[in-house]
This record gives structure tokens, C-alpha cells and sequence, in this order.
């Protein structure tokens, strides 16, 4: 990657939910921001802190598209995924990985938390390296040079009560010994969460020993993404999924709530008083059907979110981000809008997922988004506006250069190993396309 350190980078900066002008940003030797200064002779360029992606499940980025035909809901969705991730190889996640995480530096995302749950080998036995798909991620998030919290998945169980899982599920299942060993293998040499999958996917013996395992580290968690899923939780345990939780474990400020699309009441309130963050992916939710986050009142709450592309229909921050608003437009009927308070709280929101603090000032990570201040939806504005400009404006994409812990890894709208990244993508969708 072209080494961006010891630089000073200047135009206007756009942080805390404010657009200064001449402004200069020097970087210092550990990929952070050394100091925000004034600076009279900076570029007309804008500069704003890279978007967080806080839940990717990367293999899913090779079968946008081939579900749509599944069927009517989520769960024939789901049959579909898993035909599909039953002929993957580590070599295949890795190119798809590495495609997916260009395509999503190109838009302004800076960093990815990876809920990784494709562990063992199509007929569910451990490879001979247990870490080996992990590794895949790992070296993909490398070659494309995005920053990667890495986020195994604890799978255990195929529903309520201690379901045994399925055969469509054994390349997911691993034993709490072989889980600790992954989480303590990648904590050496990576950003590490811990992410029990589900309610319906682990016991709640097994949710508390993954807590107890998670320290102080990130937890991630999917939870009341479907209607199916809440009648399920209320079945088994006669509460619904976040009020369960909320409930009987510690949630806090190290927790992401993953879609808690379904939630209501005191659920509403009880993830805000928490200080965990909802983790929003609009447009996979809307893909999948899965139903609207109630946002409006989840912040009149004190409620903080960050935004996801989960399974990669898109990946685009901006995307993201206008489904969040319009929905809640047309749901109001107004034309009540956040503007880039969206993206003040979803870069805000994203950071406190991964861990990242302070974010976009000094001591923060180096991950910057620079604009083109001459690109249609942006020339001719100033302040607030040209944030405005790059969320509500077209679908070409201003983004010119980006820069992920000091590093340049998009310089004039293109990666830097993109051609070679994109010809090992291709050669990796022949192979599968052969083997469906």
C-alpha cells in the first residue's frame, strides 16, 4: 500500500458535526491523528472520518442476486445461502472477501467487523489449520488494506432450547475449546470480538461462557431480525428476544444488538439505557423482508446505532444510509430528515461497535474519506450542505481518495490493487459457478 504516515493531509474537515475550512491533519508514525491545525493555504478537498461497517458476512457479497428467486421469505432465503456456502474453499472466501472489501473502501467505508461463522471444511470436519477460512479473512482484509475487527461466530444450536444443529449448519459449529483457541489464535495478530451468533443458536449456558470469554473485547450478538424468530424466543421462554437478553445478560457498552428490527416498549428503551449499539443494515433488512427498525423512537431514546451491509446487496455507507432516512420519511410523511446527523451517528455509533475511541479527532484512527469537491453532487456547496450533497445527491460516487490507519489505499477513485483483487474474484465465481 502507498504509505500515507508522517504526512500532513489539508482542506476542509468535517468532524464532530461540523465542516471546517483550512483545516490541516497531520498523521502521525502510528497510523493516528497527531493534530488538527489551521492551515491558509489548504486544498479546496473535504475531508470527513471513514464509515464503519459493523457486521459483513463477506462470502455472502458472491450470491447477491441468486436468491431472488428463493421464495417468499427469509428462511427459504436462508436454504439458498446455505447450498451456496456448501461448495466454498478457503481460496474462494478469500477472493470474494478481498472484492468485497475494495468495493466497500471505494464508497467510504473504512473498516469492517467480520461475523464470521464459515469455520469447517463442507462435510463439517475441522481443517487441518482450525483457523484456516478464518486466515482466508484475515489475508483478504490485508490485500485490500481495510481495517478488520474479526468476529467468530459462536454456533452451536439450530433453534430454541438446545436444538442440535443440522447438517446444513455443520460447517458452522465448533466446540467451546476450539472457539476459545480460534478467538485466542486471531487476538494475536488481529482486532477480536466475540459473537455468539443468536439466542436460537446458542444456550444461554453457552451465551454466558461466551460473554465470560469475551472480557473486555466487543460482543456482537444477531437478535430479533424476524417476526418468526420473536414467536420462536416467546415459545420457548415466554419473553421476547431483546427483553430476554436484556434480561440475563450484562448487556453494555461493548455490545452491537445486530437488526433488533423487531423490538418495542421497554426493549426500545432498555438497548438505550444500555449503551450497546443497534447494528442497521436497511438494505439487506429490506432485501430479506425482515420488517423497520422503529429509529424515531429508538432515538428520542438516547438510542445510538451504526450501519451494516451485511450480505452485501450493497456497499455503500451512502445506501445505508438514505434507506434509514426515507423509510422513516415515508413512514411519518414528512420530510423530517437527519441529514449527515445520519452520518455523524453512524460513524459515532460504528466506532463504539469496534472499540474505536476517540474517533475522528486527535488520537483517533487515521481512516479518512476525501471528496471531490468538484464532483456534480458536491461543487458549488459549502458547510453542512456538501455532506448533504454526497447522501441525497446521484448515485456516482464522489469519493476520491481513501486512507485506512495512515495508509492511502484509494488514491483518484481507484484501489490500489483493485485489477489484481477484481481477476482473482472472477476466476473464484468460474470456480463455484462450476461446482452449484
Amino acid at each position: 500500500m502507498d504509505d500515507g504516515r508522517n504526512t500532513m493531509i489539508s482542506g476542509s474537515y468535517y468532524a464532530d458535526g461540523v465542516l471546517s475550512s483550512a483545516v490541516a491533519l497531520e498523521i502521525g508514525r502510528d497510523g493516528r491523528i497527531a493534530a488538527i491545525g489551521a492551515d491558509a493555504s489548504a486544498s479546496d478537498a473535504v475531508i470527513v472520518p471513514g464509515v464503519p461497517n459493523l457486521h459483513s458476512h463477506a462470502f455472502q457479497r458472491a450470491m447477491a442476486g441468486l436468491a431472488e428467486g428463493a421464495g417468499g421469505d427469509f428462511w427459504q432465503w436462508r436454504e439458498t445461502m446455505y447450498r451456496f456456502l456448501a461448495v466454498l474453499s478457503p481460496d474462494d472466501v478469500r477472493a470474494i472477501a478481498a472484492q468485497l472489501y475494495v468495493e466497500c473502501l471505494l464508497h467510504g467505508y473504512t473498516a469492517v467487523a467480520e461475523f464470521h461463522y464459515l469455520h469447517n471444511a463442507p462435510d463439517g470436519r475441522p481443517y487441518d489449520d482450525p483457523s484456516e477460512m478464518a486466515n482466508a479473512i484475515v489475508a483478504a482484509a490485508e490485500d485490500a488494506g481495510i481495517g478488520l475487527l474479526m468476529l467468530p461466530v459462536l454456533y452451536r444450536r439450530s433453534g430454541f432450547g438446545g436444538t442440535q444443529a443440522g447438517d446444513a449448519q455443520r460447517r458452522f459449529v465448533l466446540s467451546r475449546d476450539a472457539y476459545a483457541r480460534l478467538v485466542e489464535d486471531l487476538a494475536a495478530r488481529v482486532a477480536v470480538g466475540v459473537a455468539p451468533h443468536s439466542l436460537r443458536a446458542v444456550t444461554p449456558e453457552e451465551l454466558a461462557w461466551a460473554v465470560d470469554l469475551a472480557g473486555t473485547r466487543p460482543i456482537h450478538i444477531h437478535i430479533a431480525e424476524q417476526t418468526g424468530e420473536v414467536d420462536a424466543c416467546l415459545a420457548w421462554s415466554g419473553a421476547r428476544p431483546v427483553q430476554w437478553l436484556l434480561d440475563h445478560a450484562p448487556v453494555d457498552h461493548r455490545w452491537c444488538l445486530v437488526h433488533a428490527t423487531h423490538i418495542e416498549g421497554a426493549e426500545i428503551h432498555g438497548i438505550a439505557h444500555s449503551g450497546a449499539v443497534a447494528g442497521l443494515c436497511q438494505t439487506t433488512e429490506a432485501n430479506l423482508g425482515d420488517g423497520v427498525f422503529p429509529l424515531v423512537e429508538y432515538l428520542a431514546a438516547g438510542g445510538r446505532f451504526g450501519i451494516g451491509s451485511d450480505s452485501h446487496v450493497s456497499t455503500s455507507p451512502v445506501e445505508e444510509l438514505r434507506w434509514l432516512d426515507y423509510i422513516r420519511r415515508l413512514e411519518t410523511r414528512t420530510r423530517r430528515s437527519l441529514g449527515a446527523g445520519l452520518l455523524d451517528r453512524a460513524t459515532e455509533g460504528g466506532a463504539r461497535a469496534f472499540g474505536f475511541t476517540p474517533y475522528g479527532g486527535i488520537g483517533g484512527r487515521a481512516d479518512l474519506v476525501v471528496l471531490d469537491p468538484e464532483h456534480p453532487a458536491l461543487v458549488g456547496r459549502s458547510g453542512r450542505s456538501v455532506l448533504d450533497g454526497w447522501l441525497f445527491s446521484g448515485n456516482t460516487n464522489p469519493v476520491r481518495d481513501v486512507m485506512v490507519g495512515g495508509a492511502w489505499v484509494v488514491r483518484d477513485g481507484v484501489h490500489v490493487r483493485g485489477e489484481l483483487i477484481a481477476a482473482e474474484f472472477r476466476a473464484a465465481m468460474r470456480r463455484i459457478a462450476a461446482r452449484l
